[in-house]
């Protein structure tokens, strides 16, 4: 599936994402991945679904869902190159994403983020409802340790 808007094209193609350009943002300027290793930056593609924002046939965008396609989807990894912010393309990817054929009728969306909380509310987004009924493992510098 793509969508193409102005010089900008938006797709869910896996075989069009530039697995070292993702890799060299997560890794470099991403705050939630520093040090990730190439190796699971391939295996969390590989596993996901995904999307790029490409233009003159280079990525200047990505994101992904882990989801089991039927009851929920949690959305990460998402940045757009710093060259190409301003022009709403945050905006179109997720308009691009949240209406995918695999993301219909899921019974909960989920992502978690420091900074672009305005960006995700114009989506439905909002603060986890009972908060205290949601438990994770969270493993700091997990990548440091590799």
């Amino acid at each position: 599936m793509e969508i193409r808007e102005n010089d900008y094209i938006f797709s869910d193609d896996q075989q069009l994402i530039d697995l070292l350009y993702v890799h060299q943002y997560l890794s470099k300027e991403a705050y939630w991945s520093a040090d990730i290793p190439l190796s699971v930056v391939k295996k969390s593609i590989n596993n996901s679904l995904c999307f790029g924002i490409y233009r003159d046939n280079k990525q200047v965008g990505f994101a992904r869902w882990i989801t089991d396609k039927a009851t929920f989807a949690y959305l990460c990894d998402v940045f757009v190159d710093q060259a190409h912010r301003g022009a709403g393309l945050s905006k179109k990817l997720m308009s691009f994403m949240i209406f995918h054929p695999d993301l219909q009728g899921l019974r909960r969306y989920m992502l978690a983020t420091r900074d672009a909380h305005g960006l995700y509310e114009q989506f439905g987004f909002r603060s986890l409802e009972n908060a205290d009924q949601f438990m994770a493992i969270s493993v700091k510098d997990v990548y440091k340790k590799q």
